[in-house]
């Protein structure tokens, strides 16, 4: 059965002509939208006029990089990102998800993976909050499921949608060990490879902003070899 929903809109990022037209041929056969931009420097000027429901980022650009350009477009575009670069160390992709990517492939990438991850974004991007969830309290800290919102110590804390995410499915089960298989499945939707940064990179990302202690954490605590603990009484002071 076809679906009623409008098809997905992508702006692929790529200046590379011949992996542009490949990437564009498969993904409309899949039922979806693109549009191409050459240029790092041109894309915030695309953004007015096209707006996708997902970007997919080629690092090396000319005019502006890819890295670069992800750290502008959060104030542009709330979708998420895709990064796709030959740079495929850990370090590379650890740089490109703390700058704001909402995941990574390493070129020349398959394309079912390519549309699988795409796929796999924008469903997470679409899952509402559920509606019978509570807001949740823990000393100076409270957490609001509806509409997002974020307090520590009287002051917004300003989360991505994928931070409030993790946020709330630790605090939602605090005092409890989630493994990090645990937390793939529910919010990514695959198995944890023992090798994948992204949850480890957003754990960090939540530290740094909720004053959480980055070299001993007390807050948001590793424990080795089985996954990560949100410590309820540690927002009291």
């Amino acid at each position: 059965m076809t679906s009623p929903q409008s098809p997905h809109r992508v702006l692929l990022v790529e200046d590379d002509v011949r992996l542009a037209n490949l990437i564009v041929d498969y993904l409309k056969s899949h039922g979806m939208h693109v549009e191409v931009e050459r240029r790092g420097d041109t894309v915030l000027t695309r953004l007015l006029n096209y707006k996708p429901d997902i970007i997919l980022l080629d690092i090396m650009l000319p005019g502006m990089d890819g890295l670069s350009l992800c750290e502008k477009l959060p104030d542009y575009f709330a979708g998420p990102i895709l990064l796709m670069s030959a740079l495929g160390s850990s370090e590379d992709q650890i740089k490109g998800l703390e700058l704001g990517a909402d995941d990574y492939v390493v070129k020349p990438v398959d394309p079912a993976l390519l549309v699988a991850r795409i796929n796999n974004l924008l469903r997470r991007q679409n899952q509402p909050p559920q509606a019978e969830s509570h807001c949740l309290t823990f000393g100076k800290l409270s957490i609001d499921p509806h509409t997002h919102a974020i307090r520590l110590d009287e002051k917004e804390v300003d989360l991505t949608s994928h931070e409030f995410e993790l946020l709330w499915l630790l605090a939602s089960q605090a005092g409890q060990v989630l493994s990090r298989q645990y937390i793939y499945q529910l919010l990514l939707n695959i198995d944890f490879d023992g090798k994948d940064r992204k949850i480890d990179v957003r754990i960090s990302r939540l530290r740094k902003k909720l004053n959480d202690n980055i070299e001993t954490p007390f807050r948001i605590k590793t424990v080795w070899g089985q996954g990560y603990l949100f410590a309820p009484e540690a927002w009291n002071n």
